[in-house]
């Protein structure tokens, strides 16, 4: 009993300490975010004083320089709309390989899984290249490219939960008039609720993130909240303003942490219902 509290308090104690090495780059951001430009290079570490502290100045101008009020709304379209795409045809793909369960559906299945593994540098050239001949370099056009690239561990979860779904309550579904679409909408998309939610997650937290996709395919005149970011870092000289910088890391950082807030609950648990059932 006293070798389990033991192990109990040192791995507190251990996660404890990860977790707030972790979080200090982030406390330095939200910090400096308040100081003065002048003060942020030469005192990085201190806290805001009298004499340092910025007030909303630096979110004023985070918000309007490098256009990150209009890359802020780019970023939420593309965000939403891939997600969106990504969960109702990788649920439905899903859906229809493992009921389909052939040797096209199979090799189909193992394509999806393979393309997790393969890393983006080594298709990124000519993903350029077949985007740009296909007009897809544009808001509308990006979402179908993140649904390429999104759809391998998407498909890979909704396979593992779709197999365990009572092929019975299917058929119910066909005897009563249900369409293949109907049922699964009506029926099996429900029931994937948890998947889809985690599926979600995971790739709204890449997609918002995501920088090099966004700038190799939009360049900077469509720039996203990431690439909005890396453009202010460009400043010559010395002549970035670092205040304005933190306050627009400190924004874009604030809807993912919300949004990760409020859905994290489902994580662990759509996470095992797809890659451990069936």
């Amino acid at each position: 009993m006293e070798n389990k509290r033991a192990s109990a308090l040192f791995t507190f104690v251990a996660l404890s300490i990860l977790a707030f090495v972790f979080l200090i780059p982030i406390g330095l951001v939200v910090m400096n975010s308040f100081k003065s430009r002048l003060y942020i290079s030469s005192q990085p570490f201190a806290f805001p004083s009298s004499e340092t502290f910025a007030g909303f100045g630096n979110y004023i101008n985070g918000l309007t320089s490098s256009g990150f009020a209009a890359a802020f709304g780019r970023s939420v379209f593309i965000t939403v709309f891939s997600v969106l795409l990504i969960v109702v045809c990788a649920s439905m793909t899903a859906w229809y390989i493992v009921r389909a369960n052939s040797a096209v559906t199979k090799l189909l299945y193992y394509l999806f899984v393979f393309s997790m593994i393969v890393p983006f540098q080594m298709v990124m050239y000519t993903m350029t290249y077949v985007v740009n001949k296909l007009n897809f370099d544009n808001l509308i056009g990006i979402v179908f490219v993140y649904l390429g690239f999104g759809s391998g561990l998407s498909v890979f979860m909704f396979s593992g939960f779709v197999k365990s779904i009572p092929l019975e309550i299917e058929e119910a579904a066909t005897i009563d008039g249900c369409s293949p679409l109907q049922t699964f909408f009506r029926i099996v998309f429900p029931v994937l609720k948890p998947t889809a939610i985690t599926v979600s997650i995971l790739n709204a937290m890449w997609i918002w993130n995501d920088y090099l996709l966004p700038y190799l395919v939009l360049g900077t005149d469509d720039k996203t909240v990431p690439v909005a970011i890396q453009i202010a870092m460009q400043g010559a000289y010395g002549a970035t303003d670092y205040g304005g910088f933190m306050a627009m890391l400190v924004l874009a950082i604030i809807p993912i942490v919300i949004f990760y807030a409020v859905s994290q609950k489902y994580i662990i648990k759509g996470v095992i219902a797809g890659a451990v059932k069936g």
